[in-house]
């Protein structure tokens, strides 16, 4: 196959209609099935019936089935050759029991050869600004953060069986046409920053660059291996907003002391206020051999205003 009709290049013969998984198949999912293409046949696993005919026009075959009924899951042991995770955890407790009921199916029968696990940048913690690499050892401060840990641990354990196990952790997902995933909202809100002297690292992704990775980390991605996926970018986060304000043309957000802070924010805004680092990503460009399409968040954000304005 030419590789002009694969965006990564063309996949070697014998990778050609292999079956992918999606599980968790929203915005990253679709965007990853699109890179895809046909060179696969695609698969998704969904508990929302509403979701079907919006997974069938993206060229996937929808599975019905539900991370937290195991019962529904049967089907599919043996079923795929290669599996993307998406899914979030549950949205309490210190474990991932979605991860546990995955892993328990897909061992069912013939395991597949390749899982990727798209986790978090906030299983490390506070960081105080440091740079940040994978080897660097996890130290959750949030329940959050905890079940991702325990999901990455549930998953690599499969590779003890022979699967190959790549773990992407990935930052802040930004796209104009993510839900969510744009700054605008936040500016027009108008939800106050931290002042220089007390602000944050923060690091972003592109949504279209995650699942340019999410493709690549399913046959490149080495086993057992933790992957960070950032852009270059190295702002804090008030700087960040102040790009984004810039980049649309609205005003930049006004800016209050850490103790005002604690006064006036939610307290999830402040969970997110209080960890700060940046990221390494030399795995990113050396193993996936990942080209960022937006190699900054400055070019991230006047593209998408350019296709709005297009």
């Amino acid at each position: 196959m030419p590789s002009n009709l694969y965006p990564l290049g063309a996949l070697p013969a014998r990778f050609r209609r292999q079956r992918v998984l999606i599980v968790g198949c929203g915005d990253v999912g679709l965007r990853t099935a699109k890179v895809m293409g046909r060179n696969v046949r695609l698969l998704a696993l969904t508990s929302s019936p509403d979701r079907i005919a919006r997974l069938r026009a993206a060229g996937i075959t929808p599975l019905r089935g539900n991370l937290d009924e195991a019962a529904t899951l049967a089907r599919l042991a043996g079923l795929t050759t290669r599996v993307l995770h998406l899914a979030p955890p549950p949205s309490t407790g210190e474990t991932d029991p979605r991860s546990q009921a995955l892993v328990r199916a897909l061992a069912r029968r013939s395991l597949p050869q390749a899982l990727v696990y798209i986790s978090t940048t906030g299983v490390y913690g506070d960081c105080g600004g440091a740079w940040v690499a994978e080897t660097r050892m996890p130290a959750p401060a949030s329940e959050r953060a905890r079940r991702r840990v325990d999901a990455e641990a549930t998953l690599r354990a499969l590779g003890r069986q022979g699967v190959r196990v790549g773990v992407l952790r990935v930052p802040g997902i930004y796209a104009a046409d993510r839900p969510g995933g744009a700054p605008r909202e936040r500016l027009l809100r108008g939800t106050r920053l931290l002042r220089a002297e007390d602000d944050v690292y923060v690091s972003h992704i592109h949504a279209d660059d995650l699942a340019r990775a999410c493709v690549l980390a399913l046959w490149r991605a080495l086993p057992q291996r933790i992957c960070h996926v950032a852009d270059e970018s190295s702002l804090r986060m008030g700087d960040y907003f102040d790009l984004a304000a810039d980049v649309y043309g609205l005003p930049r957000l006004p800016r209050i002391s850490r103790a005002q802070a604690q006064r006036e924010l939610t307290p999830a805004m402040l969970g997110f206020l209080g960890e700060s680092r940046r990221l390494l990503t030399a795995r990113m460009r050396r193993e996936l051999r990942l080209k960022l399409r937006f190699a900054t968040v400055r070019e991230g954000l006047a593209a998408s205003v350019a296709d709005q304005r297009g």
